[in-house]
């Protein structure tokens, strides 16, 4: 009875010695830097991939990753650029495929053990292949509100890169709100069928004002530039330009990438990383999206009490704003 006591706390001994050193193992695993890798088919200083940037950069700098990135990707480059970063051993590999659905799924496909969250307008893909958009049609909606409230000529314009379902869904959002306190308004939407092209958003702004739109929806580069140049007001899309164009733009929907990033480098460190929708992260109650501070000096206060209860609304799950991915027309 003795030796198989002693047998016993030995052994028990050894098995706690091994699940220490597992755990320990566990919790280095966790603080370990997460190598990550994002690619990029335009500038980091494009409005929509600029909040997937800051978003790692934060991450980079609080330790919990190591993040390298590559800009300006061709389309043709971007199933190579991603193969290189996966075979670099990059255990996260962050970017957006709207024009490389089908290569890039095979390109996940090809490294299992890698996990790989893109911005899509399509499903996850088993295993390893995640997805995100800015679904932050919930302050669009906002912006609209102070849109119709403050446009005096009853026509506003809005210009669009193209018109897939993350463009889409912030205009219809901000359509809707502009609709629900001024249904008369009239709208010219054009989109000019690139994602940074400055000069061609602003030539296209120029034309909707000379049409007598007196409040601008700039989902573009460029068209704030045109509503400054020209005189007239302009709504803020998923970054907050209000500072750099002080007096012009009224309203502003941010979209914060923190909570979608976050999680994801959670779920690598903890291995569990699978195919999931990462866009419920976008939302006001996840902390994804907000409304940049209106200015009273813009923005009257009775419309700023309005769009405040509508927040309030959306926050508390009494007021929910339609997902609509169809391409926006020009009309009333």
């Amino acid at each position: 009875m003795t030796h198989r006591c002693n047998d016993a706390r030995r052994w028990i001994g050894l098995a706690m010695m091994v699940t220490a050193s597992w755990g320990g193992a566990s919790k280095a695993l966790a603080e370990e830097a997460l190598e990550v890798a994002a690619i990029y088919t335009v500038p980091v200083e494009q409005q929509w991939v600029s909040r997937i940037h800051e978003a790692l950069n934060e991450a980079a700098e609080r330790g919990d990753i190591t993040y390298t990135f590559s800009e300006n990707v061709a389309n043709t480059d971007y199933e190579r650029v991603m193969r290189e970063y996966a075979e670099a051993g990059n255990g996260l590999i962050v970017g957006e495929v709207f024009g490389v659905e089908r290569g890039a799924r095979q390109v996940a496909q090809d490294y299992p053990e890698t996990a790989f969250l893109m911005g899509s307008s399509f499903e996850p893909q088993e295993p390893n292949f995640s997805v995100f958009d800015n679904y932050i049609q919930e302050c669009s909606y906002l912006t609209g509100l102070v849109a119709g409230e403050l446009t005096e000529s009853g026509k506003i314009g809005m210009v669009g890169g193209y018109p897939i379902p993350e463009v889409n869904r912030l205009m219809h959002a901000f359509m809707a709100g502009v609709r629900e306190v001024a249904p008369q308004t009239q709208f010219t939407v054009s989109f000019i069928g690139s994602w940074y092209d400055p000069p061609k958003a602003k030539e296209a702004a120029f034309a909707m004002i000379d049409s007598g739109a007196d409040i601008l929806y700039a989902e573009r580069y460029g068209v704030s530039d045109a509503a400054e140049e020209r005189g007239v007001k302009a709504i803020g899309n998923v970054i907050d330009t209000q500072n750099e164009y002080p007096g012009v733009v009224v309203a502003s929907a941010i979209w914060h990438m923190q909570p979608t990033i976050d999680h994801a480098i959670e779920r690598v460190k903890a291995g569990g990383f699978e195919a999931a929708d990462y866009g419920a992260y976008s939302h006001l109650a996840e902390g994804g999206c907000s409304l940049a501070p209106l200015d009273a000096a813009l923005v009257p206060a009775d419309v700023a009490a309005m769009v405040a209860e509508k927040e309030a609304a959306i926050r508390d799950g009494t007021l929910e704003i339609e997902v609509d991915d169809t391409e926006p027309t020009s009309g009333p």
